[in-house]
């Protein structure tokens, strides 16, 4: 912990906005476009300039720190707290404070604030601490990641109370709702009957967890001496406090319930679903349940619609591969194959296609297994391989309704591929998906399929190939040096990087010390053009298509992942996590 070298000013400042000028922190006409930037976003300026990160934080700490005439302090990536201070109040206090207490000399307590605006959270500490205080400012990241750091620490030494913690006061915040009953409807009485109210409050503590955290999946397994509860945030696995084994069985057995699943059953995998309205919204989840040698695992799918792309243009797409996807969805007919492997969300980026197209004057349908997403306006038909729905079966009969577009959940098999092909002939629009590594490689795929070249040419529109990237967090990012020797283990031309700033992760509790907050799409897309629809149908190989496709201007997936590390959405080591083998 060191004193961040400040030197007192005893001008007089008006406003916190001359203070800024004063200190050259900004100049009059950064200081009038983030004025206004932050009067349109309803912000405070001072909170704004950190949110977005426009200033230097040494230079903003001790701007605020002369503006309230106080210390400036840095504390440091080796700054221990003293553990007996926090005796004042518990941890989640100092959390939402932003606050951090430093030392305590002669009776009177030394505090760290992120936020001198914030008064309340000054007075509530002052009152903690028996008004004998003396405040000082740092940095808010360096104070979150010490706290992060902390509770951090004390979940590990401590599961069974930091998941006692995640449910307390969660118990009237949840309902759910199997598939089957009304929306309006409230959790039948048997529910509550079948478990223990602990019980209930687990599974509704995980349900809100994962709610918060925007988590994807829930994993619940069963080890041999423990159970263990993990979340897939933003690609990645992160585990959690769990229950404790013994009330493995039970919390499965809750799980079955709201999924209308037979508990007696425990040795045969299980497929269900149920809604839960929580945090003022509703999302549908999706249950597997698989016997394992040490008890059953779970594994909750959240699909939660309000993170369905409104259309292509929320996307994020690069210009190239928006245009050419805006005007194949545009063609009368023919197909459109997007790839990709599982979880590359593939299905996100049909939907987005889809409420692009969903007119009153359109007729569209679907089949699907399952159905992820309810969409208003679209027949969406669930496949059901054991009552003979197949893909095939299901699109026959949809070509008998009059479609003008259609949506194919995934082409396994040369029949499905065949009806789709033929639809696309007479004057459908087919979507649909495809497992390859690459958009050039759909053309190989179908051909082992048993599709004729004459009719693949005569009915590709566009492939399209993507990966899911994680996208850097916005609150901790940092620049880093660019890896030249990880250029070149990936074979990646170093060039593009001369004078670009590139970025890495960092780690705050706004990304749960990640260094990363969301995810997005990057895309090899492949318009087949009258040269590359020749080359089909001629029977041309994935290779020579892959050099005509770039001769003609097609970003390949190592590309869009190296154009957004440079644009500073990602890291060069989680584009390579995606690309590295393409």
């Amino acid at each position: 912990m060191t004193p961040i070298p400040l030197r007192r000013v005893r001008a007089h400042y008006g406003s916190f906005a001359d203070a800024l000028l004063q200190r050259k922190v900004l100049d009059a006409e950064q200081l009038k476009d983030v004025t206004a930037q932050a009067e349109a976003a309803k912000m405070p300026l001072e909170r704004f300039l950190v949110q977005r990160g426009l200033v230097d934080p040494a230079a903003f700490t001790q701007t605020v720190a002369a503006y309230f005439n106080m210390a400036a302090i840095s504390l440091g990536p080796g700054f221990v707290p003293q553990s007996d201070l926090f005796g004042l109040r518990d941890l989640e206090f100092w959390l939402r404070v932003k606050a951090i207490p430093l030392a305590k000399m002669a009776g009177r307590f030394t505090v760290a604030f992120a936020d001198p605006f914030d008064l309340p959270a000054q007075e509530e500490v002052s009152r903690a601490a028996g008004g004998r205080m003396w405040s000082a400012v740092a940095p808010e990241k360096e104070i979150t990641d010490a706290l992060g750091k902390l509770k951090a620490a004390a979940d590990a030494a401590n599961p069974a109370l930091a998941m006692e913690n995640i449910m307390k006061g969660q118990e009237a915040e949840i309902e759910f709702t199997s598939a089957e009953e009304s929306k309006d409807d409230a959790i039948d009485a048997t529910m509550e009957s079948a478990g223990e109210a602990p019980v209930i409050r687990m599974v509704n503590s995980m349900m809100i967890e994962a709610l918060k955290t925007k988590a994807s999946d829930i994993h619940f397994e069963a080890l041999e001496k423990s159970s263990r509860l993990r979340y897939r945030i933003d690609g990645e696995l992160v585990e959690r406090p769990s229950p404790p084994k013994v009330l493995h069985n039970a919390v499965v057995s809750r799980i079955k319930i709201m999924s209308n699943l037979d508990i007696a059953e425990k040795r045969k995998p299980q497929d269900g679903r149920f809604k839960v309205k929580a945090l003022k919204k509703e999302v549908d989840v999706r249950v597997s349940i698989l016997p394992t040698v040490h008890g059953e695992k779970v594994v909750m799918r959240i699909l939660d619609k309000a993170n369905l792309a409104p259309g292509l243009g929320s996307l994020g797409l690069d210009d190239y591969a928006y245009k050419a996807m805006k005007f194949a969805i545009e063609q009368p007919h023919g197909i459109i194959l997007v790839t990709g492997p599982t979880g590359s969300g593939k299905t996100t980026t049909l939907y987005s296609c889809l409420q692009d197209l969903n007119q009153p004057n359109v007729n569209i349908v679907t089949a699907e297994d399952p159905v992820e997403y309810e969409l208003p306006g679209v027949n969406q038909c669930h496949v059901n391989v054991a009552q003979g729905l197949t893909f095939a079966g299901i699109l026959r009969s949809v070509l008998r309704q009059d479609p003008d577009i259609c949506l194919v959940g995934e082409i396994r098999d040369g029949e499905t591929a065949d009806i789709a092909v033929k639809a696309a002939l007479t004057g459908h629009l087919v979507l649909s998906t495809l497992h390859t590594n690459d958009a050039c490689g759909v053309v190989a795929r179908l051909f082992d399929m048993g599709v004729a070249p004459f009719m693949l040419a005569s009915s590709l529109i566009l492939a399209q190939a993507q990966r899911l990237f994680r996208r850097l967090c916005p609150f901790c990012k940092r620049p880093v040096d660019v890896d030249l020797e990880m250029l070149e283990i990936n074979k990646v031309d170093p060039k593009p990087f001369e004078g670009v700033q590139i970025f890495g992760p960092g780690g705050c509790p706004k990304c749960h010390n990640s260094g990363y907050k969301g995810r997005g799409a990057m895309m090899e897309v492949l318009p087949i053009s009258p040269k590359i629809r020749a080359l089909i149908e001629k029977g041309g190989d994935a290779e020579l298509l892959k050099k005509l496709a770039l001769e003609e201007g097609m970003v390949t997936l190592k590309e869009a992942g190296m154009i957004k590390v440079r644009a500073g959405l990602t890291s060069l080591q989680a584009a390579f996590e995606v690309t590295g083998g393409e």
